[in-house]
């Protein structure tokens, strides 16, 4: 089993969504993150001064699967989430030693 986690832009999710949902995807768990690095952050106007914002504004998507449907995910999202600027994100593909269902103790991949 495995973790996939990925930073996408917040313009891009509206098609990831899309994408993840084609290759039947239908469960993640969405977070807004902020963070730092190659992509400046924005410039802020508030009460006419200009003020920059050190920090940029991101989704985390963590999707657990399969070791059979990490291709397709990644495929998935990079088709989706790229738009060739600095800033399209990161994707992180974790190993999972177990997953266990609250509801009902399942465990392992009858767990997802």
């Amino acid at each position: 089993m495995k973790k996939i986690e990925a930073i996408v832009r917040l313009s891009r999710f509206d098609r990831i969504r899309d994408a993840l949902a084609q290759i039947d995807v239908n469960f993640f768990t969405l977070s807004e993150v902020k963070g730092f690095g190659l992509q400046k952050g924005e410039k802020l106007m508030y009460r006419g001064s200009v003020y920059d914002e050190d920090f940029i504004a991101r989704l985390k998507i963590d999707i657990f699967c399969t070791e059979e449907k990490v291709q397709p995910i990644i495929d998935a999202i990079l088709s989706a989430g790229k738009t060739g600027e600095i800033g399209d994100g990161k994707i992180v593909v974790i190993d999972v030693e177990n997953i266990i269902r609250i509801r009902n103790g399942e465990a392992g991949a009858e767990a997802l």
